[in-house]
């Protein structure tokens, strides 16, 4: 006995990106593939105009190389022009820099970016 069963194309689920997802990313991408990601911290904020969240970010490079690229990182950043959807980039700043030579060459770098929601 043969029972032909018809394809059905089931909709794959595909988790929308949140605000922190998509700020990691556009951070990271400065930042390189050197960077690794430690910390992530999203914190609302609001004025009596302006409305949006302030993420502090702290990333760190471990090498020659990726310590090199760190210094680039924060070079870069203050002048990046962000593509966020929706969102304006007002601020973007090192606030944070720790070195470290032994036994490998290490750098932690810390970047505060405030976000506004355009209107």
């Amino acid at each position: 006995m043969h029972i032909d069963i018809p394809e059905t194309k089931a909709k794959r689920y595909r988790a929308r990106k949140t605000l922190g997802d998509r700020v990691r990313e556009a951070l990271l991408l400065v930042a390189g593939s050197e960077a690794n990601l430690l910390t992530h911290e999203e914190t609302p904020w609001a004025s009596i105009t302006f409305a949006g969240t302030r993420h502090e970010l702290t990333v760190e490079f471990n090498g020659i190389a990726a310590c090199k690229a760190g210094e680039r990182f924060i070079a870069t950043l203050p002048d990046h022009e962000f593509t966020i959807p929706n969102m304006l980039v007002a601020d973007a700043t090192i606030s944070e820099v720790e070195s470290s030579y032994t036994p490998e060459p290490r750098m932690v770098v810390t970047a505060t970016l405030l976000l506004l929601e355009e209107a």
